[in-house]
Formats: structure tokens, C-alpha cells, sequence
């Protein structure tokens, strides 16, 4: 099946819920989450700030980052995303897709990352990864390759499909949530 016909299938999964239901299932996966031994032990976290269909991070943003430092992504071209530490939900603006972005200098020390928090449309078994189709997340994915970021995708459990296509350019994640 193409990736985009798996995308209408997920979007029609997605509306079956209410945003209640979606809510109480993100405190769930969240929870996953916080007691995953990866997360546990990191000190420098990758997350992202959810959409509305995604599981919920807000909270979980600002939890780590009373004992972390957290990292969250920023859309700063039509094909790039840039790195920039969370600090307080005042010094967030509104970006591109209408996602809440930290402001401040970028963070490019990928070294320090102790592991990447990926959300996506949906995953395999196997960590491979079906995103909106912009490949913002595969190619931030390969920038952290070298530096041997572990990868966590994170998804509703209805996410998680038998079988998603890879292409070349398509880069797994280590573990799904």
C-alpha cells in the first residue's frame, strides 16, 4: 500500500476518537514514556511539541524539564528543522503549522543528546517511520545518526502498523513506544 493512501487509513483511525479519548490515551503512551529506561537515564531530552492528533507533550515538556534539558524542534524552512532548548512556556512563540516554538539561539551540540523523542504518523515493528511527507524528521534523523542518538517513536498504539514501505531516504527509529 502507498504511504499516502496509510495516511488517509490512520487520519479516518484518528477520527474514530474523541479528543477526550485521544487525551487519555497520550497520558497513557506518556507515561510509557517517563518510565522508559531510556528516558529515565537521559539528561538531555529531544522531544516535540504535539499537534491536536498526536499524543499530548505539553505536560511532559514541562515535567522534564524541571529535571532535564529539553530540546525541541523548530521549523525554520520549507525543509529544515532547527534545535532550540526549552527554557519556560513564556519563551515560546507560535510557528510554523501553528506548533509552539521555543525562541533563542539554536542548539547544535548533537552530542549531548542522550536520546530523540520522534513523533509520526505511524510505525512498524521494525522502527520504520510513515511522517506527514515534508521528510522534516528524516532529515533531522540523519543529522543525528553520526552522534548516535537513540531513537524513540512515539504514536498512539492504533499508529502501530504491520508493515509501513521505506524508501532509501526513510530513516527508522530504534525503538517505537
Amino acid at each position: 500500500m502507498e504511504k499516502k493512501e496509510l495516511r488517509r487509513q490512520v487520519a479516518a483511525l484518528k477520527c474514530r476518537h474523541s479528543r477526550a479519548s485521544l487525551l487519555e490515551m497520550s497520558e497513557i503512551i506518556v507515561r510509557r514514556l517517563e518510565n522508559h529506561m531510556l528516558f529515565k537515564s537521559a539528561q538531555t531530552v529531544l522531544l516535540f511539541h504535539s499537534l491536536p492528533d498526536e499524543p499530548c507533550t505539553h505536560d511532559l515538556i514541562l515535567r522534564a524539564a524541571a529535571t532535564k534539558n529539553v530540546i525541541l524542534p523548530v521549523v525554520v524552512s520549507e525543509t529544515d528543522l532547527e534545535l532550540r532548548r526549552f527554557r519556560s512556556e513564556n519563551l515560546m512563540k507560535r510557528g510554523a503549522f501553528n506548533i509552539f516554538e521555543p525562541t533563542g539561539e539554536a542548539f547544535e551540540d548533537f552530542s549531548e543528546i542522550d536520546l530523540a523523542v520522534i513523533p509520526g504518523v505511524a510505525f512498524d515493528e521494525n522502527g520504520n517511520r510513515l511522517g506527514r511527507g515534508r521528510g522534516y524528521y528524516d532529515r533531522l534523523l540523519e543529522r543525528l545518526k553520526p552522534f548516535g542518538v537513540p531513537t524513540l517513536g512515539m504514536c498512539f498504539d492504533f499508529q502501530k502498523l504491520p508493515h509501513i514501505p521505506s524508501e532509501p531516504h526513510d530513516i527508522r527509529v530504534d525503538f517505537v513506544l
